[in-house]
């Protein structure tokens, strides 16, 4: 039987297809154990750090010099209680310990030191531990980040109590790991805060973190199951997952599975399966983005977002914030875009869900006899639904800046989801939001077929005015023309919303209009609203 593509957990090469797990790790990884040296690694959610770690762990257990022990604490998530959070680290130690090590190296099967005060119970349990074992200790604890508050501060504090008793009256090497950087952690509470004082696990040789899947790694996965069961994928097929991916090693998995294992494709997996796949995982909404998604409305999160949703070229200026942001995976790379271009697509449509969801009905027709979109009929819902509802939804918006963007989106994706689809472009520095709506095209038969190559394709690009800058419909139109000299639409809308001040007092039933056609280029022509 073929192995499968996961998309839960850690990865077991038996059941799942797997690249070798260590050579995603920096070469000097294992050397820090054998220094005796204690680090961090950090990578984003479903990036792969458990199978990575256990794999490590594996490999230093065959070496047979060391006792070790491979924890997760994440039944301490949400427990405040400074004794209770200390004590589900000690439990969660004694028990991974009780069924991964020989009887030599266990630590007491009772807890001797649970009437300690547990600022120090910790501390004395690991010392009592590493001197009665027969060799020395090596720790991996998973999920460190689940901890919060001072019980974060007071685990860590005393794993650095002891850090210079190693190797014989302490772990002789732990590793922690998570989502985010230990380096920064003073207080976890909602977010992260950083105090005055140094980091309570100022003790830490390196950080390291996984790199995301490149596309050999992608190919060679993929590979796998065509050499299991003889499915190909397409060069363009890997090139596409590579597009929508960014090489986030779930959302590599969560497309594959989604086409052989959900969808049950047997034939060569192409663009179209590829493609088809990405709206099925956006719209069935995973625990992989509910995760993720939930950390949206955090003000610091919010605080990076929000300037590169608007186009503008000045982010946030917070390095912590933007580290915070990164090390969730929510942006990447040099200019600290959205990290991929799954992501980019929904975290606006994260944001922009609350409209959607609360525009129940929206009067007019946009669907014609023949199954074609109605272009006119759209901008009608749109001209009704913006004189009657915008004003307040835009007001409740916490991302200010591009308040306007999420509600049109939320009225956009009412009006197709389920028939059409929206692709977003947004990009730092391009003071420019564009929609595209594709609607499917029938076949010669008068039926859509389940994977369409041909659809129609209607530009809506969003513009905002805003105080003490000129009328931005020119460099609108010109972006418009831009935009349809790389690709022809059958329709382009230019979408101006006045932020200044003077329009803002007016009422919006009066100031949403709609002004001439403008000519962009020869053939094409442009609908104008302003609101």
């Amino acid at each position: 039987m073929a192995r499968e593509f996961n998309t839960a957990h850690a990865n077991r090469p038996e059941q799942h297809y797997t690249l070798p797990p260590l050579a995603r790790m920096p070469p000097d990884v294992e050397e820090l154990v054998h220094g005796s040296y204690y680090f961090v690694l950090h990578a984003p959610r479903q990036s792969g750090k458990t199978t990575t770690v256990m794999a490590l762990a594996d490999k230093l257990r065959q070496d047979g010099r060391y006792a070790v022990v491979f924890c997760t604490v994440e039944a301490a998530r949400n427990t405040r209680a400074l004794a209770d959070v200390v004590g589900t680290v000690v439990d969660a130690l004694r028990l991974a310990a009780t069924r991964q090590l020989p009887q030599p190296d266990r630590p007491p099967r009772e807890d001797p030191f649970e009437s300690e005060r547990p600022r120090t119970r910790l501390y004395t349990y690991l010392s009592a531990w590493s001197a009665a074992c027969a060799r020395p200790l090596v720790l991996f604890i998973d999920e460190i980040d689940c901890l919060e508050e001072e019980g974060l501060v007071s685990v860590l504090s005393q794993l650095r109590m002891g850090y210079a008793e190693r190797p014989k009256g302490f772990p002789h090497s732990v590793c922690i790991f998570g989502m985010r950087d230990v380096r920064d952690y003073k207080v976890l509470s909602g977010g992260l805060d950083r105090l005055a004082s140094s980091s309570p696990f100022n003790i830490k040789r390196k950080s390291v973190t996984l790199d995301t899947f490149t596309r050999a790694e992608i190919a060679d996965l993929y590979g796998q199951h065509t050499a299991e069961t003889g499915q190909a994928f397409t060069d363009a097929a890997v090139d596409r997952v590579v597009h929508w991916t960014g090489g986030h090693p779930h959302l590599v998995n969560a497309l594959a599975n989604d086409i052989v294992g959900e969808q049950k494709w047997t034939a060569t997996i192409d663009v179209a399966q590829v493609d088809a796949a990405k709206e099925r995982i956006v719209l069935q909404w995973g625990t992989h983005f509910d995760s993720l998604m939930m950390r949206l409305r955090e003000e610091r999160v919010r605080r990076v977002l929000e300037p590169i949703l608007a186009g503008s070229e000045i982010g946030s200026g917070d390095l912590e914030d933007d580290r915070y942001c990164r090390d969730l995976g929510l942006i990447g790379g040099r200019n600290g875009d959205i990290a991929n271009a799954i992501y980019r697509e929904v975290i606006p449509r994260c944001l922009s869900g609350q409209w959607q969801h609360k525009l129940r009905v929206v009067h007019g027709r946009w669907h014609r006899d023949d199954g074609r979109l109605d272009i006119d009929g759209l901008r009608a819902a749109l001209l009704w639904f913006w004189r009657e509802h915008a004003e307040s939804f835009v007001r409740d918006e916490t991302y200010h800046e591009v308040a306007v963007h999420l509600v049109f989106m939320g009225f956009l994706q009412r009006i197709v989801n389920g028939g059409g689809l929206v692709d977003r472009e947004y990009a730092a520095g391009s003071k420019r939001m564009d929609l595209l709506i594709r609607w499917p095209l029938a076949d010669a038969d008068g039926k859509v077929p389940l994977y369409p190559t041909r659809y129609e394709r209607h530009l809506f690009e969003l513009k905002v005015w805003h105080p003490d800058r000129a009328d931005p419909l020119p460099e609108g139109l010109a972006q418009v023309g831009e935009y349809l000299a790389r690709g022809p639409c059958d329709s382009a809308s230019l979408l101006i919303f006045d932020r200044r001040k003077g329009a803002l007092r007016k009422k919006w039933a009066t100031r949403c209009k709609v002004e001439a056609v403008q000519p962009v280029v020869a053939g094409s022509a442009v609908w104008v609203f302003r609101g």
